[in-house]
């Protein structure tokens, strides 16, 4: 740091503010810093930093051990919005979520003298164990459906469900099935909500809720029940992958889609677009979220604070959706 300062032509104590992102530094100082860093490929020493600032700049992040597109998904955000915002993280991924294995990576991350903790809480036992947990660190939970407890951030599921309803409402369908996620999972009760609602706003009955696991098999088998029953013109599925199962369900027993059936999904897969037909679904921004999750951290450490909402969700409208066929 000293070599930084002679070759910038500033005091010690500039360059610590440079690195800190001090806010007081004039712009032209600030580039001239930032040169004399690169030139001298300068690297603070974090450990160091740690003993003096008494921070670690570490984040704990604990999340389920899971493939699936959502979890998956805020958790990448998280990492990258915490390494956007000068942080470091650490990952504890959890094969089952229990208040012992939770106890351990609350244990493991206190050794590393994390400075906060982001709880990814996507079924109902991990967000229960979460509240009831003293991390003894803010704790920042990221949860489908948002309780209002705590620090929390999430995507307005009831609010997507409803827009994907309404849409199918809108074309004219009264018929309407919804195939629902796992009922322990945050995200599969908002989304089953926001069905219900929407239908009973409507006058409509809300049709028995086949329950899924999120999986495109298992998709295809409530697909082809469906198929076979054969008495809606629209299904809601409550995520993308489960509505890709579906549309396959649905082409093996002859039905068209969206002639026959339209078909609406959650989460906006990357392949969803390219599907044939292409599904329309509601789209999370996972990336704000992440965002959002770190920021209700640096609002906690800075003693700030900031209004917990939702985010809101999208309807993106595809080909997989259309008017029923005695409306056309």
């Amino acid at each position: 740091m000293a070599d930084v300062a002679r070759l910038a032509g500033v005091s010690h104590q500039t360059v610590s503010r440079v690195i800190n992102g001090s806010a007081s530094i004039r712009p032209e100082t600030k580039a001239r810093v930032e040169q004399a860093i690169s030139e001298l490929g300068y690297r603070p020493n974090t450990a160091a930093r740690a003993l003096v600032t008494r921070r670690s700049g570490v984040i704990g992040i604990v999340g389920s051990n899971s493939a699936l597109y959502g979890p998956s998904s805020i958790q990448r955000s998280v990492e990258e919005a915490a390494r956007a915002a000068g942080y470091f993280s650490s990952m504890v991924p959890l094969a089952e979520v229990t208040r012992e294995a939770l106890a351990d990576a609350l244990d493991h991350l206190a050794r590393q003298s994390v400075e906060a903790i982001v709880m990814i809480a996507a079924q109902e036992d991990a967000l229960a164990v979460a509240h009831a947990a003293d991390s003894g660190v803010p704790m920042i939970v990221v949860e489908g459906d948002l309780s209002g407890r705590g620090l929390s951030v999430g995507v307005d599921q009831i609010d997507g469900a409803r827009q994907a309803t309404r849409h199918l409402i809108s074309l004219g369908h009264r018929a309407i099935d919804h195939i629902a996620g796992p009922r322990t999972w945050t995200e599969a009760r908002g989304r089953r909500i926001g069905y219900e609602e929407a239908m009973r706003d409507a006058g409509l009955e809300v049709r028995e809720s086949p329950v899924g696991d999120w999986t495109p098999a298992r998709g295809y088998a409530i697909g082809c029940e469906l198929a076979r029953r054969s008495d809606a013109t629209a299904v809601f599925v409550a995520n993308d992958q489960m509505a890709i199962g579906v549309l396959h369900a649905f082409a093996r027993n002859g039905l068209r889609v969206p002639e026959d059936v339209s078909v609406v999904g959650f989460d906006d897969l990357p392949e969803s677009a390219y599907l044939n037909p292409a599904l329309t679904t509601v789209r999370q921004d996972f990336k704000a979220v992440g965002q959002r999750a770190i920021e209700l951290v640096i609002a906690t450490l800075e003693g700030a604070t900031l209004d917990v909402s939702l985010l809101a969700p999208e309807l993106i409208i595809r080909e997989s959706t259309s008017t029923p066929k005695e409306a056309r």
